[in-house]
């Protein structure tokens, strides 16, 4: 004979009922969650909106084996290329060489004397230049080292003044001047208004008196055609 079932008390039932309806809320709750949060748009990139399309073009294969036409054309262009390296070699007239710039003679250059001014009050220094042109076609070399200068005053036949008299340092500086072209003295000589001589560049030398002189230059070994007159007052 079965034994009977027991029934449960109406407090296990409400408790049941309970849970089912707390887990059921909590499915609710989840689902709710979801649709107002949407995570996954955080993760999504927007396409561009009228965004030109971009074509690949494909690019060829540079790793596919050369066939045996690509292999005699690139033998041909080594041979044509170590032969024409080698009739260069054997011949030194086929690379081009720059011809040598000639010194310049007289009949190249043209020098002038230079002062700064025509005419001197007491006191003031006249300023003496050079100035030479290359009247030619063609560029040429030439000194214009203070070695290869020369300033002479004159009055009438008596020399008073050269430069070369109480010279100290001379040196050499070989430029080349450009066809058409024409330079001065960077920095004028002055002229302190004395008589020169070697015996007298240590001691007191004796003052110009006023009047008319000239001045002589030459340079690089070119003397100036002319002279250039100016006045001690």
């Amino acid at each position: 004979m079965s034994t009977p079932r027991r029934r449960h008390s109406p407090a296990v039932y409400r408790r049941r009922r309970l849970v089912v309806l707390l887990a059921v809320l909590v499915v609710i709750a989840g689902i709710v969650a979801l649709v107002l949060w949407q995570p996954w748009q955080g993760w999504a990139v927007p396409a561009p909106t009228g965004s030109k399309s971009v074509s690949v073009t494909a690019q060829p294969d540079t790793t596919s084996t050369p066939t045996s036409t690509d292999a005699e054309e690139a033998d041909t262009a080594a041979s044509d290329a170590a032969s024409d390296d080698s009739s260069e070699a054997s011949d030194p007239s086929a690379s081009s060489t720059e011809p040598a710039i000639a010194a310049c003679t007289t009949s190249d250059i043209s020098v002038q004397a230079v002062t700064d001014k025509d005419s001197y009050g007491a006191g003031e220094l006249p300023q003496l230049s050079i100035m030479l042109s290359n009247n030619s076609d063609q560029p040429c070399l030439i000194n214009v080292g203070t070695a290869k200068q020369s300033f002479v005053i004159t009055s009438g036949t008596d020399t008073w003044w050269r430069s070369t008299d109480c010279q100290s340092d001379p040196s050499d500086q070989v430029v080349q001047l450009d066809a058409g072209r024409t330079v001065s003295s960077v920095t004028p000589l002055a002229w302190d208004r004395t008589r020169s001589s070697v015996d007298t560049c240590d001691s007191s030398r004796s003052q110009a008196p006023a009047g008319y002189f000239h001045l002589q230059v030459s340079i690089g070994g070119i003397q100036g055609a002319d002279t250039k007159m100016f006045q001690l007052r």
